[in-house]
């Protein structure tokens, strides 16, 4: 089962990736490796942070210390009927967010509280990377939220990880 969830993973990582572009093909960093490249529910509707969904995302670095990682943490709802996936809206979106130096991984997460209801609802993230030079991107990928990650901080309670999070 891992094994199959790697390769999946793999798949898709690279397939997005692809997607970039000549931009891809013509940089010069690194490939990223694959198990530096996730993303996780940390919090769910936490005793210190109730109707708070957390999403966490790591990624590899390039190498390349001038080069910057970017992240961007959207909230998706499930339709109960249709169960498909729709990003929530400009509430449960952050924007792209500079997190460092592409020399090495890194992880960065953002938290989400929403208006509480009486309704149950199933969430979860989606994550988009970005490895950029200056104002090039050089890559890029996607991927929702999956449990089995050790988040280096944030998660509530501590070594939470989840693919949703049903609210409330």
């Amino acid at each position: 089962m891992i094994e199959v969830r790697t390769m999946v993973w793999t798949l898709l990582a690279f397939g997005a990736m692809a997607t970039a572009g000549s931009a891809l093909a013509q940089s010069p960093a690194k490939a990223p490796r694959q198990p530096e490249l996730w993303a996780t529910v940390d919090i769910c509707n936490a005793p210190h942070h109730p109707d708070t969904i957390g999403i966490r995302g790591s990624m590899p670095g390039d190498g390349h210390a001038g080069d910057t990682l970017y992240m961007r943490f959207l909230v998706q709802s499930q339709n109960a009927t249709t169960k498909r996936w729709t990003d929530i809206g400009k509430n449960g979106d952050s924007g792209f967010v500079p997190i460092g130096s592409a020399a090495v991984a890194r992880q960065a997460g953002r938290t989400f509280e929403l208006k509480s209801s009486t309704t149950s609802y199933t969430l979860r993230g989606e994550v988009e990377f970005q490895w950029r030079r200056g104002d090039r991107v050089l890559r890029r990928a996607s991927m929702p939220t999956s449990a089995g990650h050790a988040s280096l901080a944030g998660a509530e309670p501590k070594g939470y990880s989840a693919a949703t999070c049903l609210l409330p």
